[in-house]
């Protein structure tokens, strides 16, 4: 239980380390270190439930609007409205973030990332032959059924996108 603390030591160093804090090509916004910190916290918390899911004691879930997506991703059923199209690009973007829009250049968080690599090579040394501890606990087949939707939902995404702007719908 030890290695759990690991961590978030990982993550403060990550974020008091030179460089940490700067974003972008831009100068730095007010809420740019609390994104931050709210990333490497969320990171350090993937990091350190991951041998939990690996054993398969936490299961993974697939989203409702994912589920959705994935069931019939370019199908224009649900979607005839303008207002209809941009519910349903509102829903994918909860669940799967803010999509590409152009010019947005963001520099990477060097130090975090460095040392969100450094927490998953602790947190992955616990388990040994985790791969084959993935497959048998049922965690691996799983993740893959999450990534497949989770594909089928960025697609969603495009498809609903394009036809926003075919249909010339008001931005959301």
């Amino acid at each position: 239980m030890a290695s759990f603390r690991i961590v978030p030591i990982i993550a403060l160093i990550a974020l008091s380390a030179p460089g940490a804090a700067q974003s972008g090509t831009k100068a730095q916004q007010p809420g740019d270190t609390h994104r931050k910190i709210m990333d490497t916290g969320k990171a350090a918390g993937r990091i350190a439930t991951q041998p939990v899911q690996d054993v398969g004691v936490k299961k993974i879930t697939i989203p409702p609007a994912v589920q959705k997506a994935a069931a019939a991703p370019y199908s224009a059923k649900s979607v005839r409205t303008c207002a209809q199209i941009r519910r349903e690009l509102g829903d994918l973007d909860e669940v799967l973030g803010p999509d590409f829009d152009g010019g947005l250049a963001r520099k990477e968080n060097r130090a975090g990332k460095i040392a969100e690599a450094g927490g998953k090579t602790v947190v992955n040394a616990l388990i040994p032959f985790r791969g084959l501890v993935r497959e048998v606990t049922g965690a691996a087949p799983a993740q893959r059924r999450l990534n497949a939707a989770l594909d089928a939902a960025y697609a969603r995404r495009g498809y609903l996108r394009g036809l926003a702007q075919m249909r010339k719908c008001r931005a959301r």
